[in-house]
């Protein structure tokens, strides 16, 4: 069966009707999974072994059959584990239809089929008895239900539905407990991905500031988790303001509640400063002892033990309502709330001479409504985006360009989403300035923006697709500065910011004889790399603590050749950290001067390898450039050190090309260079591209 899939197209902006086969969903899910890095992370594997191992131990010291269930199997690898360790049987739970089949498959080839029954359901739709999926309840619960944030994976419905009809009561459960742990910080850095903070512009008459609109200075922002890897937020940019403490705790061996609630505990501030972020982890017991433990803290709070490499649990980045003040001894409460699926937190200041009567009053005052952007701005720019436009170096760079091109009688037009550059123009002296808003979102958004800095009569706000702009829209005006970041929420790939290109080219009738384009151009980087970790989440694992499975790297990697061609995908590399082996190579150019031509761009040719290394990838980025010397980077922000360091924009994701000998295991001989093709179709405004190692 065929689907037609309606998709927007990113960098064109059209709207095109793809002929997908029905696997078209499954294939993408699979080949973007992190299966491979759960198989990889060793740390986690030998620990729920360990787990499994003394929960059957204990079933069986009672005299009673070992019965295991599996929920969210994946592979099968926990139920084998259990079945070799002398549970009499396990139900393996697993929703996602092709991986119930791989699991199948690969309970088969390891020999446990007689001991393992795949079950492809939901686990609140299995049945318990003589014709049910399941003969008996279980009496051994063991689950990898757990995201960075523990719950946002629907671990606690499912806990709390499985104790009701499918564990026995006093049931074993691997693991036995999940702690979740906080810490409050201070960072500039960090509290800038939500809130924008005022911008400065030296204008002809003098220095101009301009404020957020207070709605969107007292938003809450969004409830969804901002989950990074912290180990490489470096100290320099948080400044811890209490211990460690430890918010809550769930015991999956009882029965679990998933009714919205909230949890409190006292702090007091080690030093005083402003209170922003709450940082958070947890960490999993496999026993009740305590004795087999997996945590998620970061290299600070455990700096003697050796961190185990992950990304499919990582730390998680809350964001206080409001900043507070806080000082050094005082007293704090920390609430978290939490629904069936996210938390989120609030601090308050303890009152004078408060006793018990008083803290039940505060109680009271828990927000229990989960946050909600009212202001809009945290629908249209996302967390890195805050960060991009707080950018003060990156801002001055567009002002320096600005200046260099705007002239009194300057008419000016800005193509990018919910963008600072209409105010500079303005501020930077242009006669007039209108800006295309791709989105009800963006118009109300820039509207509230300009009203707040008294600008609304200053800047004419156009919602209208570049095709569909007319000259009533521009005052029968011609636009002489044509300006862009460019920007567009659509994108996910570097490249797809050549939106703007195409926007350029529809607005073309409008555009003065004798127009600036800003930016004139654009380059498309490349540099070979060798990553220090993100190659696992790609890499097969062959085995994985005795047991193979193969078949789960076969399915991985036919997902990710069932397009023709390999795709590059999205990182965003200041998270994961890698080594340069080639120089960067400016490898493809986008003249905006001119209109997107009919024909492909393309090109080939080689890169020298430099250092010795694993070349795992080429990574990709934009650069643009905004006027004579002035260029701004979406990848590289300058040239790796001696020894192949990169510093990567942190506000933007890079484009990642994985090598088929990482997706192929294969062990190269020392290659030397790298010869690439890339083509730019700009009829699809899709980017192909070829390397191979020589």
């Amino acid at each position: 069966m065929k689907i037609f899939c309606g998709r927007a197209n990113p960098t064109t902006g059209s709207m095109e009707w793809l002929e997908e086969g029905e696997d078209y969903d499954y294939h993408q899910e699979i080949a973007r999974s992190r299966y491979a890095d759960m198989l990889h992370d060793k740390d986690r594997n030998v620990k729920y072994y360990q787990g499994i191992r003394a929960a059957v131990s204990r079933v069986k010291e009672r005299g009673e059959k070992a019965i295991v269930l599996d929920i969210g199997t994946g592979t099968g690898l926990l139920s084998m584990m259990a079945a070799s360790a002398g549970a009499d049987f396990c139900y393996a739970i697993e929703v996602f239809k092709p991986m119930a089949n791989a699991a199948v498959k690969i309970v088969e080839k390891n020999g446990f089929s007689d001991k393992i029954k795949v079950i492809n359901k939901h686990s609140t739709e299995v049945t318990v008895g003589p014709d049910g999926d399941m003969q008996c309840r279980a009496n051994i619960l063991v689950t990898e239900l757990f995201d960075t944030e523990l719950i946002g994976e629907g671990a606690l419905p499912t806990y709390e539905h499985a104790h009701k009809y499918l564990v026995q009561e006093g049931c074993e459960a691997v693991p036995h407990r999940a702690t979740v742990y906080v810490q409050l910080v201070e960072s500039r850095r960090m509290w800038s991905w939500k809130k924008l903070f005022p911008v400065h512009v030296e204008a002809e008459d003098g220095e101009k500031i301009l404020f957020p609109p207070s709605e969107m200075e007292n938003c809450p922002g969004v409830p969804s988790v901002c989950d990074i890897q912290l180990n490489q937020m470096p100290s320099s940019d948080f400044s811890t303001l209490s211990d460690v403490v430890t918010m809550f705790s769930v015991d999956f061996s009882k029965p679990v509640q998933s009714a919205s609630t909230y949890y409190r505990v006292q702090l007091e501030p080690v030093k005083s400063g402003k209170a922003q972020i709450v940082l958070s982890w947890w960490d999993i017991d496999m026993d009740p002892s305590g004795m087999i433990n997996c945590t998620m803290a970061p290299y600070w709070v455990k700096p003697t033990s050796a961190l185990q490499w992950r990304d499919h649990w990582m730390q998680c980045v809350y964001f206080l309502p409001r900043e507070e003040p806080v000082l050094q001894g005082e007293k704090l409460y920390l609430t978290a709330s939490r629904d069936e699926y996210s938390v989120w937190y609030n601090l308050q200041k303890a009152r004078e001479g408060e006793n018990k009567a008083d803290e039940e009053e505060h109680k009271a005052d828990v927000c229990v409504e989960s946050p909600v952007c009212r202001c809009r701005a945290h629908l249209l720019w996302n967390r890195p985006r805050f960060g991009e436009l707080n950018d003060q170096n990156r801002t001055l760079q567009y002002i320096k360009s600005l200046r260099k091109v705007l002239k009194t009688d300057s008419v000016c037009l800005c193509i990018s989403d919910g963008s600072l550059l209409p105010v500079l123009a303005h501020y930077l002296g242009a006669k007039q300035v209108f800006t295309l808003e791709n989105s009800g979102v963006s118009c109300s958004v820039m509207e509230k923006f300009f009203k707040a800095n008294h600008l609304e009569d200053k800047i004419k706000i156009i919602e209208a697709r570049p095709e569909l702009l007319k000259p009533s829209h521009l005052e029968d005006k011609k636009i002489s500065v044509l300006v862009g970041e460019p920007f567009f929420t659509t994108s996910l790939l570097p490249w797809h910011n050549l939106y703007f290109w195409y926007a350029r080219t529809a607005v073309s009738s409008h555009l003065a004889s004798n127009v600036t384009v800003l930016p004139q151009s654009a380059s498309l980087h490349m540099m070979i790399v060798e990553f220090q970790d993100l190659w696992r989440i790609r890499s097969p694992c062959g085995t994985c603590e005795g047991f193979d499975v193969q078949t789960m790297d076969d399915m991985i990697k036919d997902s990710l050749n069932f397009r023709e061609s390999k795709e590059a995908e999205p990182h965003p590399l200041w998270e994961y950290p890698c080594k340069s082996l080639s120089d960067p190579q400016e490898v493809l150019t986008f003249d905006f001067t001119k209109a997107v031509p009919q024909h492909c761009l393309s090109t080939e040719g080689s890169v020298k390898l430099l250092r010795k290394g694993k070349s795992h990838g080429a990574v990709l980025w934009m650069e643009y450039h905004l006027a004579a010397d002035i260029s701004v980077s979406t990848g590289l922000m300058q040239l790796p050190n001696e020894k192949g360091n990169c510093e990567w924009n942190p506000h933007c994701k890079q484009a990642v090309y994985f090598f088929s000998s990482v997706i192929e295991s294969e062990i190269l001989s020392d290659p030397t260079a790298v010869t690439y093709a890339i083509n730019f179709d700009t009829k699809t405004g899709e980017i192909a591209m070829d390397f191979k190692l020589l």
